[in-house]
C-alpha cells in the first residue's frame, strides 16, 4: 500500500534475492548442491526467514497485506458495486457481464466469474493475514514485542474484515436460523501450497464467532492512534475493530451488543462524536468526505489510491458510476423517496442528463484516485441507532437524536415527524431509509436486505429474490468446488 511506505514488493524482493543466490551458486559450486539447482524455489517466493529478516521486510508484509484488501475484485471497488447493485437502487444500462450484470439480475451461478472474484481475492488477504501472524509467532525476534503485537492485531482485523464480507456473500444470514446453516472454508493457518486446500465448511455461526474474536483480540492489541491522518485512515487502530464490531453484531441480531460496541466510541450526547483514541465525528459536510479530504476523522477505513496503484477499469466505482455510466440510479429506488429532500447536500453527489440520474460520489476520471469509503463515522451512528430502536427496552429518543444528526448533517433544516419516530417499527424504517440515503453506492444494501431477511426488490427488468431462493446468496465458484474435496 503506497501511502503506508515501505520497501519494494515482495515479487520484487525474491527476483533480487533468487538472481543473487544464482550468481552465488555460478561463482561458488560447494554452497549449491545438486538438489538445490534442479529444484529451485519458484520466482515469486521467499524462504520464511527472508521474508522475516528485518523489520522493513516485516513491515513489507503489513503492506502487501493491506494491499491485498485494496485489490480492484475486493475493497478497491468491485466488491462495494456487486453488494450495491444487486439491491433495488440501480438501474443496469449495458447488460455487460464484465460490469456487474449477472449480479444485478440475479442470474449469477457457480461458474460466473463474480462468484469467483469476491472470493478468490478475499481468501487471498486472508491467507497473506495469516502468513504475517504465523511468521511473526515462528519469528518472535523479527520486530520488536509491541510492533510484533500490533501487527499481528492488524492482521486480525484484516482476517476479519474479509471473512465478513465471504459469510454475507456466500453464507445465509445469521438471523435466518441463528448460524446454524453451512457458512465458507475457516482459514486460520497461513498456506503457501494447495497441500492443505481440502476443508469443510464452517456454520455461519463457526465463522461469525471467529470473526468476533479476531475483532475483540485486535481492539486489544491495536493502537489507539498513529501519527498521521492518514494512517489513522489507511490502517486499523483501536477504534477500527470496534467500529466493525458494531456492524458484525448488527448482522447477528446482537444489537445490546451493538449497543455496548458503539458507546466506546459514540458520546451519550450531541455532538456525537468519540471520545478516547482516533476523535471520530462526522464533519460539517459531507461533501469534505469525498472531495477534499480523505482523511478526516469521519473517515473510519478508507482504501488509499494513488496514480502508481490505483484500481481501474470495470472494476473502479468511478468508472462504473460516473465515467462509463453502467449504472444510473432506480427512479423508483431510494431518488424518489421524500426523506431525501432536494435541498439535501447529499444530492450535490448526483449528477442528472435528461431524465436519468447518476451517483457521482467517485468524482475523479482515470486515474481514478477517490478514496474508497469502508467505514465511515456516520455509519456507526446509524448501526447505534437502530440497535437502540432493536434492543429489548428500546430507547427511542437516543435513537431518534442520533438518525437526527445524521441526516441533519446534510440537510439542517429537516425534522422527523413526531410518527416517524414514535414507535420502533416507525423508527427502524426512517433508520433503513436513512442508510440508504447516507452510505449509497458505499457496498451496503444488500447485505442490510440479506441481515433482516428482507426479499431482494424487483428493479427494471430484474426479479425480486426471496429468501428462499437460492440466487439470495452467492454460489460457491466451481474454482472452490473441484480443488476442495470437502465441499
Amino acid at each position: 500500500m503506497k501511502t503506508i511506505t515501505i520497501p519494494a514488493t515482495r515479487k520484487a524482493g525474491a527476483l533480487r534475492l533468487a538472481s543473487l543466490l544464482f550468481l552465488a551458486c555460478t561463482l561458488c559450486t560447494t554452497a549449491c548442491n545438486e538438489k538445490e539447482i534442479l529444484n529451485p524455489a519458484p520466482e515469486t517466493s521467499l524462504p520464511d526467514a527472508a521474508l522475516f529478516a528485518t523489520p522493513t521486510r516485516v513491515l513489507g508484509q503489513v503492506n502487501g497485506m493491506y494491499a491485498g484488501l485494496k485489490n480492484g475484485s475486493f475493497f478497491g471497488g468491485r466488491y462495494l458495486m456487486l453488494s450495491d447493485i444487486r439491491g433495488e437502487e440501480f438501474i443496469n444500462r449495458l447488460q455487460n457481464v464484465f460490469t456487474g450484470y449477472d449480479a444485478w439480475n440475479h442470474t449469477i451461478n457457480s461458474g460466473s466469474n463474480d462468484a469467483l472474484t469476491t472470493w478468490s481475492t478475499a481468501y487471498a488477504a486472508i491467507n497473506s493475514a495469516n502468513l504475517l501472524i504465523d511468521g511473526l509467532a515462528a519469528h518472535p525476534g523479527a520486530v520488536e514485542a509491541a510492533v510484533a503485537a500490533n501487527y499481528t492485531a492488524e492482521a486480525k482485523f484484516v482476517r476479519a474484515l474479509s471473512y465478513f464480507t465471504l459469510i454475507t456473500f456466500y453464507g445465509q444470514p445469521y438471523m435466518k436460523d441463528n448460524g446454524a446453516s453451512p457458512g465458507v472454508p475457516l482459514r486460520l493457518q497461513g498456506q503457501t501450497t494447495s497441500a492443505n486446500n481440502d476443508m469443510a465448511r464452517s456454520t455461519v455461526a463457526e465463522v461469525y464467532a471467529q470473526i468476533i474474536r479476531d475483532l475483540t483480540e485486535a481492539e486489544a492489541g491495536l493502537p489507539l492512534t498513529y501519527t498521521t491522518p492518514l494512517l489513522n485512515t489507511t490502517r486499523a487502530h483501536r477504534n477500527t475493530a470496534i467500529a466493525l464490531k458494531t456492524r458484525v453484531y448488527l448482522s447477528m441480531g446482537q444489537y445490546a451488543n451493538v449497543v455496548t460496541e458503539a458507546q466506546k466510541i459514540v458520546s451519550a450526547t450531541a455532538p456525537f462524536k468519540s471520545n478516547s483514541g482516533v476523535l471520530h465525528q462526522m464533519q460539517a459536510s459531507i461533501s469534505t468526505v469525498f472531495n477534499s479530504d480523505y482523511t478526516t476523522t469521519e473517515s473510519i477505513f478508507s482504501m488509499p489510491m494513488t496514480e502508481l496503484d490505483n484500481v481501474s477499469g470495470q472494476s473502479s466505482l468511478g468508472y462504473e458510476y460516473t465515467v462509463n455510466q453502467e449504472y444510473n440510479l432506480n427512479p423508483t429506488g431510494i431518488l424518489g423517496n421524500a426523506q431525501w429532500r432536494t435541498t439535501d447536500e447529499r444530492r450535490t453527489m448526483l449528477r442528472t442528463a435528461g431524465t436519468t440520474v447518476y451517483l457521482t460520489k467517485y468524482k475523479k476520471a482515470n486515474p481514478y484516485l477517490d478514496y474508497i469509503p469502508v467505514i465511515r463515522y456516520s455509519e456507526v451512528l446509524l448501526n447505534y441507532a437502530e440497535a437502540l430502536a432493536k434492543i429489548s427496552t428500546p430507547d427511542l429518543i437516543l435513537s431518534a437524536r442520533i438518525l437526527t444528526a445524521v441526516h441533519q448533517r446534510a440537510d439542517p433544516t429537516y425534522t422527523f415527524a413526531a410518527t416517524a419516530t414514535a414507535t420502533p417499527t416507525a423508527l427502524l424504517n426512517a433508520i433503513w431509509v436513512e442508510r440508504r440515503i447516507e452510505l449509497l453506492g458505499e457496498g451496503f444494501r444488500s447485505v442490510d436486505l440479506l441481515r433482516n431477511l428482507l426479499p431482494i426488490p424487483a428493479k427494471g427488468t430484474a426479479p425480486s429474490i426471496s429468501p428462499a431462493q437460492p440466487e439470495y446468496i452467492f454460489p460457491i465458484p466451481n474454482a472452490e468446488i473441484s480443488s476442495n474435496k470437502l465441499l
